[in-house]
């Protein structure tokens, strides 16, 4: 998850006669999509990937920037095609109850049950805890998040005092620092990529891990969370038609995921030579600080730790602000903004304290939920005009791509979890008849037999109104 730059601002002149955008404006607006996506999240998982594909990273990688870079711009595509003013507005094409729902569950994801705290933990994770005596750890994790909280509530109060500030360079220290570790990495490698072996799924199918590790990124979630403000900017450059609108996004798109690919690739890489200097770390964020001490001694390893703890400072701003905006716009009889900051900041300091393995751990079965779904509604929205954006459409789209994506979440359940449920034989029998089931990708053909229909039962409706 990323940091969210401030809006551009243009002149009311420049907009009545601006037709075209120049090369520059597209970078300002490429700058904005990589802003918003990429942060200290976008770190640690390339760099575990790494460290568990081995020689198989190429095909890991490529799978994880189909996730990780293609489907954050799907989702900002289609706020920008469809004309939507955002999630609540895009979700209500399949029904009101529905997006208030799915409204709901993908900002508390993308907030305190899950992003949110994980921007403190891994704070902590890349920084202190390397640093600290380990059998003190839950009590300084306690301290850190309690302060690192506190900050953040203080800032989601009046977000604009940091948001400005800290945009104007948090980006550049963060990407020097990344730059500095890699190249020393790079230069020096630990191990060639051809002797590492991949371990787990990596060795049977990288690819497909790889995707679904993109998932941890949230980025496609927060494509339709956040989305809509890069549109507005690039509706604010002066372009209106939806087609030139979706044309900018996917065109400046292009130049901020070639980045992003960029950085993910070089991370992924150096994950997978640091195998021949430690052993698989338990996550991404251990590896990194291991990494960055290795060639850079405890200066390096401070300077990441203030890079991203400030990175997370930040996102953890703009979704606290982003998340209480929301509610208290689809709640207007609820709570205030105000109050909202103070109950999402508490709930995040809370979540966070059960530390990052075991947020990981319980985030991907929500993940594996909310991705699927994440993935249709944006597509639908995309080609909406092909069948008129009927509901008749997104309707059973939506609900066979759901009942698929619940059997993804319950198979990835802690162990511990499905046994209390008793769900594993269930699951066995679903797996061996539901066809990419065994991939992570069962909800691929309830999808497709979901549009079959729709369009089956939109053309019928269109058939008997011609003839009324």
């Amino acid at each position: 998850m990323a940091e969210m730059n401030a809006p551009l601002i243009i002149s009311k002149d420049f907009i009545d006669m601006k037709k075209k955008l120049s090369f520059k404006e597209y970078l300002q607006v490429a700058s904005m999509l990589f802003g918003l996506f990429f942060g200290a999240g976008n770190l640690i998982f390339p760099v575990h990937m790494g460290q568990m594909a081995g020689n198989r990273v190429i095909p890991a990688v490529l799978g994880f920037l189909l996730t990780g870079v293609s489907l954050p711009l799907l989702g900002v595509a289609a706020l920008g095609v469809s004309r939507s003013n955002g999630l609540f507005e895009l979700a209500g094409k399949v029904g009101k109850k529905y997006s208030y729902v799915f409204t709901c569950l993908l900002y508390l994801t993308i907030g305190p049950f899950f992003a949110i705290p994980r921007c403190a933990t891994t704070s902590f994770t890349v920084g202190l805890e390397q640093i600290l005596p380990g059998e003190h750890h839950t009590l300084f994790l306690l301290a850190f998040t309690l302060v690192f909280f506190a900050t953040a509530l203080y800032f989601s109060l009046s977000p604009n005092r940091i948001l400005t500030v800290v945009g104007k360079v948090l980006n550049p220290c963060f990407l020097v620092c990344l730059a500095i570790i890699a190249v020393a990495a790079l230069l020096n490698p630990g191990a060639a990529i051809s002797g590492v072996a991949p371990q787990g799924d990596y060795m049977s199918q990288p690819f497909f891990t790889g995707f679904l590790e993109g998932y941890n990124t949230m980025d496609a979630l927060a494509s339709l969370a956040f989305g809509i403000i890069v549109v507005r900017t690039i509706r604010g450059l002066g372009v209106e038609r939806d087609s030139d609108v979706a044309a900018v996004t996917v065109r400046s798109g292009v130049y901020s995921c070639a980045i992003m690919a960029f950085i993910y690739v070089v991370i992924t890489i150096v994950g997978t030579q640091s195998r021949g200097l430690f052993e698989t770390s338990q996550n991404g964020g251990i590896a990194l600080a291991e990494i960055s001490r290795h060639y850079l001694g405890y200066t390096g390893l401070f300077v990441l730790a203030a890079t991203v703890t400030l990175a997370c400072l930040k996102t953890s701003v703009g979704l606290i602000t982003s998340c209480s905006e929301t509610f208290s716009a689809i709640f207007p009889k609820g709570p205030a903004y105000r109050v909202w900051v103070v109950i999402f900041s508490a709930a995040s300091f809370l979540f966070a304290n059960l530390g990052l393995d075991l947020i990981i751990a319980y985030s991907i079965p929500v993940l594996m939920f909310l991705y699927p779904l994440a993935i249709t509604l944006p597509l639908m929205a995309l080609f909406g005009k092909f069948f008129d954006n009927d509901r008749a459409v997104y309707i059973p789209v939506t609900a066979l791509t759901l009942i698929a994506a619940l059997y993804d979440m319950l198979r990835t359940l802690p162990d511990g979890v499905r046994a209390f449920l008793h769900v594993d034989p269930a699951l066995g029998v679903i797996k061996e008849v539901l066809p990419l089931a065994k991939l992570g990708l069962g909800w691929i053909c309830p999808a497709v037999a979901g549009l079959v229909i729709g369009i089956v039962i939109h053309l019928v409706k269109k058939r008997s109104t011609k003839k009324a």
